[in-house]
């Protein structure tokens, strides 16, 4: 005799080897179909006494939803589309973990995909994700123009921008104060005694802009004129916007008379070339040259000499993006756009400590 209700038709499917519905999960509870959806959704008004009784019954009956039938049923795929220069990266990686993690509870399940920092390449992965019917998409674009979101929001696609925005279109953000990373990274080498500070940029986005500003904003600040020659821009190619392009623009601020005494790079991945080309050029860091990096990667404490870093927050950023996209999808008519900014903190290793 079975001890669970409606047990026994249930065990009769199993035996079977028939999929597992929703209905029957209700029926053997002895609860409605409402009751389960709801449980699956993660809704607020269901007690947590009924929703581990729930999840502990689909378990062990090894319950697979039908994602296909709750789209016919709620014009949802349950699904949210990722789009990022660099899966390698070690920011986005985090952004990306912080994103599954924050959805996942909601039924929710993330597709990621690379733009390989490529304008053409990403907008061929978001018309891949569009055609899959993604409920939201999230975006750190790689684009000069703002014609893609155009099309995603004439298809009626929610999106949220991260990490990079776009001046004039008032679009969902998530981010850092990027002006505030670069007056924190150049401000604390003006505090260590640095005064020939030159800054290793990035590509043409807004976060490159924005840490380019704040270096400047520092220097102005500290009455230390700002040199053209001592901004260096990375090399144009994928190749070259991490370690190998911070190697090749050090090369180039050492030739300079005087030398730089300290570099604010863009990012943590450049500031690794960076100082790989003071170490081989037999300079010392921080004496000679101090080096502060941008994204606080996990390795910055463990490398020959441990990396100062902004850290810009990646799991709050991943967390806070998840959060927008739900109230997004779930939003009835349309929604103002909101921006939200994550202050960044300084993180002080051997890199730049002068004692």
């Amino acid at each position: 005799m079975s001890n669970v209700p409606g047990g026994g038709e249930k065990r009769k499917a199993v035996r079977r080897n028939a999929p597992v519905r929703m209905k029957d999960i209700a029926q053997d509870l002895g609860l409605s179909t409402v009751t389960i959806s709801k449980v699956l959704r993660g809704h607020s008004d269901i007690g947590e006494e009924t929703r581990k009784r729930v999840l502990k019954r689909m378990k062990e009956l090894n319950y697979q939803p039908n994602f296909a039938a709750r789209a016919l049923i709620t014009g949802r795929t349950w699904t949210i589309g990722l789009v990022v220069p660099d899966l390698l990266h070690p920011f986005f990686a985090q952004v990306a973990k912080a994103i599954s993690a924050g959805i996942r509870g909601q039924g929710y399940s993330l597709i990621i995909t690379s733009s390989e920092e490529d304008p053409e390449l990403e907008q061929q992965e978001i018309a891949q994700l569009l055609a899959r019917r993604v409920d939201v998409l999230v975006i750190a674009s790689a684009q000069w123009t703002v014609e893609s979101f155009r099309r995603i929001e004439e298809r009626g696609i929610p999106y949220v921008l991260i990490d990079r925005r776009f001046a004039g279109l008032p679009a969902n953000f998530v981010g850092v104060d990027d002006e505030a990373v670069g007056r924190m990274g150049t401000a604390h080498l003006i505090q260590q005694g640095s005064r020939r500070i030159a800054h290793i940029r990035g590509p043409e986005t807004s976060t490159a802009l924005g840490r380019m500003e704040g270096y400047k904003q520092a220097l102005a600040a500290a009455g230390i004129a700002v040199r053209p020659e001592r901004i260096v821009s990375i090399g144009s190619s994928g190749d070259d916007r991490g370690a190998p392009g911070g190697y090749e623009a050090t090369k180039t601020l050492l030739g300079l008379k005087p030398r730089p005494d300290g570099i604010f790079c863009f990012n943590d991945p450049i500031a690794l070339g960076a100082m790989r080309a003071i170490l081989d050029a037999g300079l010392r860091i921080p004496e000679d040259i101090a080096v502060v990096g941008c994204g606080n990667v996990l390795y910055s404490d463990f490398l020959r000499v441990p990396l100062t870093s902004v850290d810009q927050d990646s799991a709050a950023i991943g967390r806070l993006a998840a959060e927008m996209a739900l109230r997004l999808v779930s939003a009835k008519g349309t929604v103002r756009p909101r921006t939200e900014l994550v202050s960044p903190r300084l993180v002080v290793r051997a890199s730049s400590l002068r004692k």
